[in-house]
């Protein structure tokens, strides 16, 4: 692989997980150790992550979606395929900005439900599908992120209500609190729980704990949580305390 390759790839990796360890990062994109320190010294020098003990960190902020897409497909398709088995048919699904809620929507094609979003991936995947009702939110467009957010999006919500909300997130605190890493997304987000009758956050290992400078919400905002792993203990007790329902890759925590 390429220098430059792998350069991308770790940098995608450590944007869409957080810090990472250089042995972490060896073993996902097939490397020694050495190679990654030495890619990580390039980085660094060229101001594009800074080197912590044991591996390195990226500050926090936007990221184009398709990079995030790309990134630990086969974990958010399980959480996708799990959520949508919650879905019955003739009910009222909104999707939150993000890729788990986009491959969560490619789960949904056949099926009889209306779809509220505003994430314009969603809306692309969608569209074509006569048997969903589609409602796509206003507001202003995030092109990088694929998104809709602002007054008009929150106002939208306010007038609207749905079975299901499938919330994503960039990490998840040990207190069980959801963080986003985008300020600007956070009122929306806050607007869709207050829209949704059940409240589904979808996060993969990686957001355990994540990262993120803004709170979405605590557990006690939760139904139900889809990971494609066991949380860790002290998480784990912060959603047991709230009565929030852990669905892991086939098994049910409560």
């Amino acid at each position: 692989m390429l220098a430059e390759r792998r350069h991308q790839l770790i940098l995608r990796a450590l944007r869409a997980g957080g810090p990472a360890a250089v042995t972490d990062l060896s073993e996902q994109l097939g490397v020694s150790p050495a190679t990654i320190r030495r890619d990580l010294v390039k980085l660094e020098e060229d101001g594009l992550l800074t080197r912590v003990h044991g591996g390195a960190v990226v500050e926090e902020g936007d990221q184009p979606f398709a990079e995030v897409a790309e990134v630990r497909v086969t974990e958010k398709d399980a959480i996708a395929e799990r959520a949508a088995a919650m879905i019955r048919d003739g009910q009222s699904v909104l999707l939150d900005i993000g890729t788990t809620a986009y491959r969560l929507a490619r789960q949904l094609h056949g099926r009889r439900l209306t779809v509220i979003t505003s994430n314009l991936v969603v809306y692309e995947e969608l569209a074509d599908d006569e048997g969903i009702e589609l409602v796509l939110l206003g507001g202003m467009v995030r092109r990088e992120y694929r998104s809709l957010v602002g007054f008009l999006t929150e106002d939208n919500l306010r007038q609207l209500h749905a079975d299901w909300l499938f919330l994503g997130t960039s990490g998840v605190r040990p207190g069980g609190q959801v963080m986003d890493t985008t300020v600007v997304e956070v009122p929306v987000k806050r607007a869709m729980i207050k829209a949704g009758e059940k409240v589904v956050l979808l996060a993969d290992a990686a957001k355990f704990p994540g990262h993120g400078m803004a709170k979405v919400c605590g557990p006690e905002d939760l139904d139900a949580v889809v990971t494609n792993e066991p949380v860790d203990a002290a998480t784990r007790a912060s959603f047991q305390e709230a009565g929030v329902e852990v669905v892991v890759a086939g098994r049910v925590h409560t």
